[in-house]
């Protein structure tokens, strides 16, 4: 058998085996301090991702086709998920519906550690076209929380 059957914590946010990546590959800011860990990639079909953003940073604005569950293991933040804005702490679980906008921040003095599940095999995610910033930032609230 093959297969990882334990990973053990190491320190918070940190398991043995697992390596710490880049969240994304890309040369623009439309996330800051955020890196993620594939904690379990076959997972009865879906992937289990560890993401964590550092005190101050965020997510990307972004959908997909494909649901997200999360469950927040270290932090408080706030998620923007579809039109409203969520203040999360730890325990709190959080679902993403398919194609809703949906980004995660940090608090100023605080990181925030979240668990992912999506299926193994999704979509790429969609960033919002100038139009859909302008629907967004037609809600006062959404206009200050999003990056």
């Amino acid at each position: 058998m093959s297969e990882t059957i334990l990973r053990r914590a190491l320190t918070q946010g940190h398991w043995e085996g697992v390596d710490t990546l880049h969240y994304k590959q890309a040369a623009d800011n439309s996330f800051k301090a955020v890196t993620r860990q594939v904690l379990f990639d076959d997972a009865g079909g879906s992937q289990w991702r560890y993401f964590e953003v550092a005190a101050g940073g965020h997510t990307t604005l972004e959908r997909h086709q494909h649901p997200h569950a999360v469950m927040i293991l270290r932090g408080p933040g706030r998620c923007l998920v579809g039109d409203r804005i969520y203040e999360v702490d730890e325990r709190d679980l959080v679902s993403v519906p398919p194609m809703t906008w949906h980004q995660f921040r940090a608090a100023p003095d605080s990181p925030l550690g979240f668990l992912c599940l999506v299926s193994r095999e999704r979509d790429r995610p969609q960033l919002p076209t100038i139009e859909d910033l302008n629907r967004l930032r037609a809600n006062p609230a959404i206009d200050t929380f999003i990056r």
